[in-house]
This record gives C-alpha cells, sequence and structure tokens, in this order.
C-alpha cells in the first residue's frame, strides 16, 4: 500500500474506533458513568474489549470503586496503560487517597511515577516529608498558606501544627483572611477564621450580615470598641466588600474616627485596596489613592493596575516605578517589558528601550508584534519550516493517544478529547507536531490544527497557526456586512477556533459564539429570512448572525475594531464605559480593559487580523496603525451591559 493511501486508511481506522455496536456501548458506559451507576458501568466494560476507548470505561470503572478496589488492580491497570492520560489521572486519584489515609509506603512507590503537577498531591508529598522531620515539608506547606485558595487537605496537619506551635500568629491569620477576601475567596476565608482563639473570632451571622450589606454595617461601625482588633478587621472586611462595586463610596466611610483607630500601615493597606478597585474603573482618584497606600506592600494585581492607571494618565514615571516593583517573573512578563520600554522611550533612555523591544520583538503575539514595530521592523511570516513526511504522518496517525482524542471527539466529548490530544503531543518535537496539526486538519478537527501548529517553537506553519475553514462562507459574511474578513477571521478564531458545534457554558453557540437572544435580535435586524432558534449554530446562520452583530457594534463604537472586538465579547455599553474622557491610545484601552478575559481576548483578536492579512497578502497596516487612537467618551454616551440586557456572547 502506497504511503498516503496508506495514512487514509490509518485515519479511517481512528475515527471508526472498532464497531459501530462496540461505539454504542461506549456511549451507554460514559452515561452511565456520568449518572454515577457503578452497575450499569459494569455491564458494558466487557464489550468494550480491544475498542480503542477501552481504557476510560475501565478507568472510570476504577474510579468509582476506588476506596474498595486493591493495589494490584490499580498497578495492572496502570501498567497497561503506561505513560497514557488515563493513568495519569488514575494515579493521580489513588496517591491523594493514599495520602488521606497515611499509606506512605505505598505513596512512595507510586508518587515517583507522576509525570505533572498537583496541588494536592504536593501537600500530601510535604506532609510525608514533614512527619519524618524534612523542614521542606513546612516550607511547602507555608507556601500553600500564603496562596489566596483553598489550602489542600495535605497540608492542613503541618499547618495546624505551626499554629498550635504560635508559629503563625493572629497577625498571620488575619493577613491570610486579607488576602483570601480581596479575591472573593469566601469559604476559604471563612475556615481561616476558625484558627482564630474564641474570643477573637467573629461571629458567623455578623460576616454574612457585613458580606449582604457592608453599607449598613459601616454606618455604625464607629461606635464598636475600636481598640478590639477583631472589629476592626470586620471594618477592613466590610471595606473591601463595598469597594468592590464601588470604591467612592467606600472610601466616603473611611472617616476620622477610622483613621485615627489604625495603625500607618493599616491605614495604607486600606487605601490601597481603594485604589486597586479605583484603577479597574478607571476612576481619576486612582494615583492620588496609590499615593495614600505608600507603606503597604502592594500585591501583584495591584502593581499592575497601578502601571495601568499610570498609562491612561499618561504617567510614564509610576508607569516605570509600578513596573519595577513587580515580582521578576512578573516584571518579565512580554506586556510589561513593552511597557517599560515605551517608559524608558518616554524619558529619553531610548538605547534601554531598545533593549527591551528587543527581549520581545518577533515573538508571535500582541506585544512581540508592538515591540518589532518600535523597532521600525516590519512583520514578516516565517517560511514554512517543515513539510511532514509521508512516514511522519502515518507514525502520527497511529499514535494511541490521538487515536483515542479523535474517538472521542466522536462520541461528543469534546472537553476530555481536548485533554488527551493536549497530554498525547505535550513531548512533541516540531517536525512531529506539524504533522499531528496535518492529521488534524485531514481529520478537520480545526481548533486541534491551530493548538498544536501553534506550539512549534523553531520550525513554524502559519498556514496551519492561522488556518481559515469555511472560507467562502466567511468571505461572503464579510462581504455582505462591508466588514474586513481578515477581521471577522481574527475574531472568530478566538472565539471558537473555527469548531461549528461549539457551546459556551453561558449558551453562547456556533463559529461566532452567539447567544441566543442575542441572535433572535440580530436576525430581526439583518431580516434574516426562515431564522428560527435551533438553527444559531449552522454555520451560514450563525455567520450571517455572527457578522451582523459585528457590523452593528463596529458602527455603534466609531468604526474602532479594537472597541468592536471589546463590545463583541463584554458588550458595546461596557466598551464605552472603558472609554477615557480624552484620545487614548488603541493599545493603552487594551491594556486597561478591567476583565481579563476581554483584555486578552481583544489583544489575541487584533494580532490575529494582522496574521491573516499578512498571510492573504492584504491590508498591509502595522499592528499599531490598526489599533489607532481612541476616542475620548462623548457627552450623553450611556451605559447598558449590552442591546438585549444580558451577555452577548462568550
Amino acid at each position: 500500500m502506497r504511503p498516503l493511501f496508506l495514512l487514509a486508511a490509518l485515519l479511517c481506522t481512528t475515527v471508526v474506533s472498532a464497531t459501530p455496536v462496540q461505539d454504542e456501548w461506549f456511549l451507554h458506559a460514559r452515561d452511565a458513568y456520568r449518572a454515577g451507576s457503578a452497575v450499569r458501568l459494569s455491564m458494558t466494560v466487557p464489550r468494550l474489549q480491544g475498542h480503542v476507548l477501552e481504557s476510560y470505561a475501565r478507568y472510570w470503572q476504577l474510579k468509582m470503586n476506588l476506596e474498595q478496589a486493591g493495589a494490584g488492580e490499580i498497578s495492572e491497570f496502570l501498567l497497561a496503560n503506561e505513560r497514557s492520560y488515563v493513568a495519569e489521572q488514575l494515579r493521580k486519584d489513588w496517591l491523594k487517597l493514599l495520602g488521606k489515609r497515611q499509606q506512605w509506603e505505598l505513596f512512595d512507590a507510586v508518587v515517583g511515577d507522576l509525570q505533572t503537577e498537583d496541588a494536592d498531591i504536593d501537600c500530601y508529598r510535604a506532609q510525608r516529608q514533614w512527619r519524618v522531620g524534612n523542614a521542606t515539608g513546612v516550607e511547602v506547606a507555608i507556601l500553600a498558606w500564603n496562596a489566596p485558595r483553598e489550602i489542600p487537605d495535605g497540608c492542613l496537619p503541618i499547618l495546624e501544627a505551626e499554629i498550635a506551635a504560635g508559629t503563625i500568629t493572629a497577625d498571620g491569620i488575619w493577613i491570610r483572611a486579607r488576602r483570601l477576601n480581596e479575591v472573593g475567596q469566601n469559604t476559604a476565608l471563612r475556615r481561616t477564621l476558625q484558627y482564630l482563639p474564641g474570643d477573637e473570632r467573629p461571629d458567623e451571622k455578623q460576616l454574612d450580615s457585613i458580606a449582604r450589606h457592608p453599607v449598613r454595617f459601616l454606618e455604625r461601625a464607629e461606635k464598636s470598641n475600636l481598640r478590639k482588633r477583631v472589629n476592626r478587621e470586620l471594618i477592613v472586611y466590610a471595606l473591601q466588600r463595598l469597594a468592590a462595586t464601588d470604591p467612592e463610596i467606600a472610601a466616603g466611610y473611611w472617616t476620622d474616627t477610622f483613621n485615627d483607630a489604625f495603625s500607618a500601615q493599616d491605614r495604607a493597606y486600606v487605601w490601597g485596596q481603594f485604589a486597586w478597585q479605583a484603577a479597574r474603573k478607571h476612576l481619576p482618584q486612582t494615583l492620588a489613592w496609590y499615593r495614600d497606600a505608600e507603606g503597604s506592600e502592594l500585591n501583584t494585581e495591584q502593581l499592575q493596575w497601578r502601571a495601568r492607571a499610570a498609562l491612561r494618565a499618561g504617567n510614564w514615571a509610576m508607569v516605570r516605578q509600578s513596573i519595577d516593583a513587580m515580582p521578576e517573573l512578573v516584571r518579565n512578563e512580554a506586556a510589561w517589558v513593552y511597557w517599560q520600554g515605551r517608559a524608558l522611550a518616554a524619558q529619553g533612555e531610548s538605547e534601554q528601550a531598545a533593549t527591551h523591544y528587543q527581549r520581545i520583538a518577533g515573538q508571535p503575539h500582541f506585544y512581540g508584534v508592538l515591540a518589532q514595530e518600535q523597532l521600525g521592523q516590519t512583520l514578516i511570516i516565517p517560511p514554512v519550516g517543515h513539510i511532514p513526511t509521508a512516514e511522519e504522518l502515518n507514525a502520527i496517525a497511529i499514535n494511541a493517544g490521538l487515536r483515542r482524542a479523535i474517538a472521542l471527539f466522536r462520541a461528543d466529548m469534546w472537553l476530555e478529547g481536548v485533554r488527551e490530544w493536549s497530554w498525547a503531543i505535550r513531548e512533541m518535537s516540531d517536525q512531529q507536531l506539524l504533522a499531528a496539526a496535518e492529521v488534524a486538519r485531514r481529520t478537520q478537527l480545526w481548533d486541534r490544527v491551530i493548538s498544536t501548529a501553534d506550539r512549534t517553537s523553531a520550525l513554524h506553519d502559519y498556514s496551519l497557526r492561522y488556518l481559515a475553514p469555511y472560507g467562502v462562507q466567511f468571505s461572503a459574511g464579510a462581504r455582505e456586512q462591508g466588514l474586513e474578513e481578515h477581521w471577522v477571521l481574527g475574531l472568530v478564531r478566538q472565539e471558537s477556533r473555527f469548531v461549528a458545534k461549539a457551546r459556551s457554558p453561558v449558551g453562547a453557540q456556533g463559529l461566532m459564539q452567539v447567544m441566543p437572544s442575542t441572535a433572535k435580535w440580530v436576525a430581526r435586524r439583518i431580516g434574516l429570512n426562515g431564522y428560527r432558534s435551533d438553527r444559531v449554530a449552522e454555520v451560514d446562520t450563525n455567520i450571517a448572525l455572527g457578522t451582523g452583530y459585528l457590523r452593528y457594534v463596529l458602527d455603534e463604537l466609531q468604526g474602532s475594531q479594537v472597541l468592536a472586538a471589546a463590545a463583541y465579547n463584554a458588550g458595546p455599553g461596557r466598551a464605552r464605559k472603558w472609554k477615557a474622557d480624552g484620545p487614548l491610545e488603541g493599545a493603552i484601552y487594551a491594556e486597561s480593559i478591567p476583565f481579563s478575559e476581554t483584555r486578552d481576548y481583544v489583544k489575541k483578536v487584533m494580532t490575529n487580523t494582522l496574521y491573516y492579512a499578512a498571510l492573504d497578502g492584504g491590508d498591509s497596516r502595522t499592528l499599531h496603525e490598526r489599533l489607532g487612537s481612541i476616542p475620548g467618551k462623548q457627552m450623553g454616551e450611556g451605559y447598558a451591559a449590552t442591546i438585549t440586557g444580558e451577555t452577548t456572547v462568550q
């Protein structure tokens, strides 16, 4: 058989995982597992012998019976499915159970084969070290204590011992509680407060009342005994809760009475909370409040928002100061390398600025492109670094992990399929990744094509990274609405990666991830004949609806692709709300979007657009030119979340 015919046969074998009957039995197994029916699942497993997804059914069976399963049975599965995704998941499940049971000898024998990080298992490993007197175990547990999230069970015995010994003091407990309140980790916060002595512990009902009505508490808080730590901390708790929604009102409650009762460090902490929330709402008081916070140790998020507020204010000295104060790992992120370069350039230090740009210039992301343009260089698409041979394609087509992934996609188990695919390609070379991307293309798994080709480090194929399926339909949709096709493709690449059946957790559907309420509104607006709600995900209908809505938001937002992209993700009202009083550089607008999802979305949509245009040999505008200047807010420009009062797209 010739190589290309062999590939076609192998792909066919991949898609048809065993027999149609076995495929049906696998779906029964999936449904039984999801329903928690061990009896039904046990009836299906024997019928799946030889099926490409047999290991999944056996994994589900073992997972449901893990408490009773013997070590020999589990070890046999791990050996039979060595280095597979499901083996790794079972190993993690088992290690957590062994740690919980404190079966340390068996834990030690298994943990060495773990191939990925897991916070729960790290804590059980730390507990194992602690129990034999290794100080490293305490260090790991303290890191878990300082992280603003739930503490894994494995670290709790260590931390409780540290609290009992007085190593973690009441001050340390309150500091952790503040951090948890900053990020809304309410359950973890309440568990943390349980470690306080009884007479220093706030009442649960009072915490509930403050969480619901912080203003009501603050109005009478001056009458409380402010010499007691718990009362002062409850005031901080209430101010944090209120500042998250309205920092100006919260700051109004910071009276002289409170000011005199708190230490200078605590006063600076409170102003840091107000400033952080003000920055996220683009309030003019932000930088003044940050100055009031001097003396407080600002966290990474607060420093990043101080830098963003300074960018919007054109205060390059403050931008530079904020970035310098960030942890080294964050300071070296592409965004802050770029903005540090801009700050240096604004202060006349052009050589140092160029050094910063050179660190990231040419990297295929928003700031890599902008840095390249600052150096006066134009975007160049790398040549195709490798064309997979027939032998390489055949080797990929028989890869067990990829075959399982494709079978999972067929079973409508998209999340599991993505995880299996990602596991299978995690250690591949560039040549293998390009072969895997090509196999995905021939199997019409468009999102896997893009994500796999995106992973190459030296040998690239940008025609795979920036794939454009459904080209005829997108061309027609863009032309019908008078939109730039490259921009539409750039947006869809970010929305769905061209998965026509994509459905978000909130109900957005199709290639352009349109919400049902938006679809109904747009269908009426563009006069889409014969529209029914059950057609929203159909390719032609979805493109018509998505491009129709994109045209609407582009017109509503002065023709700015940046604003329209923000509006498509978060609603036109929010896109307007995030504008400044005067003109604002497009890149600064994008960097200062309060929603992290939308901020990342806009940057990627605009960068995608640039690459699609370059591959097509079309619009040659630079990214800086595309971003342009965002006009200031206009008189009477109101705010409504969306046209329908609810989320429009994912």
